[in-house]
């Protein structure tokens, strides 16, 4: 087992491997930008070492001051957390010639997956559905036009290095198709350095349901149950939940075995997330896979009674798979807390938190790096923290979270507590009835 682990990320997710960690006797570096220095999760690693100036880019981007602080504090193991850099091949594959391990899978699977357009490829060859389109990148808006009328309206240009939204656009009619590629483009290039653009079927009220794997280098894969991530905002995840309402036993059984084949077909090692879109008649494609651990992972710890960051440490250190195929036995909702304003377009609002007062209770966890007289800085997410209730049924789940969301006070700054409170009070979601497009028709109401 590791002795000293260099979590190369902030705020709630380098919290939550500090605290594992010294649950399994290891000890923790904490790395921190001059914006993070009163942040919680410097104050509890065991050594903390700053590596730049607020912008990513100086700081948690950085490789090698990342590699640097490894070296000084003789970490053998680097933990990426989530975002940032995750899934960045290069940096896993510096972390291995450098002989400090890095916390997830291999460089080339991280490639294999990362790429959208590969991953499908890898997809197909698996015999895991994926989403009808395009076979590789698009070269032109000629080249999408003449696509579009093969595949059929409406499509979605996808960036192939993409994620949360970026390089991304639906559009209906050829008449659109020219400034959605050009758009897409510009946006894939300004967020990823890469301005590959893809074409799919456009799959209209979908659900979002994901399903946690892990797998080891000896070559055992399982699957942890699903969470549904329909509950989205311009593609950026407000709510998940597991299990999902919209699921059946033998989709279940399908989709957790359309990911194990996923995972399996580059050996993976590590714990990752397969993504699914699944339509209104229960069809499931492969959208992507998420080689890391995942903002919501704590919805399926909670259902399954199963730590993940525990077993991304374990598989790194060589050991094999603890879990096995899981269905969850309770019913667990997160709501993302954010720094920003439900009632101004979910504009950021970072500042000075100068009350704040957590839930708490029978089936409530709260993660989170903040505390009162904490400033959120302008520089990163926006999120404060993730509120979690766990209940035997749904509805007692929503009950639990509309409770500890009345209790959760935060002044200073504006949140999207008030959003979540009207969301458990809506009848469609208490019912279920719900797909990646449900706010677009949502209206808050003023309190």
């Amino acid at each position: 087992m590791f002795k000293k682990i260099l979590i190369a990320n902030r705020g709630e997710i380098a919290l939550r491997v500090i605290r594992t960690c010294k649950e399994m006797g290891i000890k923790t570096v904490a790395l921190y930008s001059t914006a993070d220095k009163d942040s919680l999760h410097v104050r509890f690693a065991d050594e903390a070492v700053c590596i730049g100036k607020p912008a990513s880019v100086d700081s948690y981007l950085n490789i090698p001051h990342i590699m640097a602080a490894a070296e000084i504090t003789n970490a053998d193991a680097i933990h990426p957390g989530y975002g940032f850099l995750a899934e960045n091949a290069r940096f896993c594959q510096i972390c291995t010639e450098s002989g400090i391990k890095f916390i997830g899978p291999t460089p080339e699977m991280i490639t294999a997956m990362g790429d959208k357009v590969t991953a499908k490829q890898t997809m197909i060859a698996a015999g895991v559905p994926v989403v009808p389109g395009v076979d590789g990148l698009l070269e032109s808006v000629e080249h999408a036009k003449e696509s579009a009328k093969i595949v059929g309206y409406p499509v979605i240009l996808k960036a192939t290095a993409g994620g949360g939204g970026k390089g991304m656009r639906v559009v209906w009619n050829e008449e659109e198709i020219e400034k959605a590629y050009d758009t897409a483009k510009t946006e894939a290039a300004a967020s990823f350095k890469n301005d590959g653009i893809y074409m799919e079927k456009f799959v209209e009220e979908p659900r979002h349901i994901e399903i946690q794997v892990a797998g080891d280098q000896f070559g055992n894969v399982c699957h942890l149950s699903e969470r549904d991530c329909s509950i989205q905002r311009r593609h950026q995840k407000l709510v998940e939940e597991s299990p999902s309402p919209f699921m059946t036993d033998d989709l279940r059984h399908a989709m957790g075995e359309a990911a194990i084949k996923a995972a399996a077909s580059i050996n993976y090692e590590g714990v990752g997330t397969i993504e699914f879109l699944v339509d209104k008649h229960r069809n499931f494609y492969f959208m992507e896979m998420n080689t890391r651990i995942q903002v919501e992972h704590c919805v399926t710890e909670e259902v399954i009674n199963f730590d993940l960051i525990k077993e991304q440490i374990k598989i790194a250190a060589g050991h094999k798979v603890s879990g096995r195929n899981y269905f969850p036995q309770m019913h667990a909702i997160e709501c993302r807390i954010n720094a920003e304003d439900p009632y101004n377009d979910f504009r950021p609002s970072p500042g000075k938190i100068t009350v704040l007062h957590t839930p708490g209770g029978h089936g409530v966890r709260v993660d989170s790096h903040v505390y009162a007289g904490y400033t959120i800085p302008p520089y990163y997410d926006s999120m404060i923290g993730k509120l979690i209730t766990i209940a035997q049924t749904r509805e007692e789940a929503i009950n639990t979270m509309h409770r500890a969301l009345s209790e959760y006070v935060i002044e200073g700054v504006k949140t999207t507590i008030p959003f979540h409170l009207q969301l458990m009070e809506n009848e469609d979601f208490q019912s279920g009835n719900f797909n990646t497009k449900f706010l677009e028709s949502f209206q808050m109401k003023k309190i």
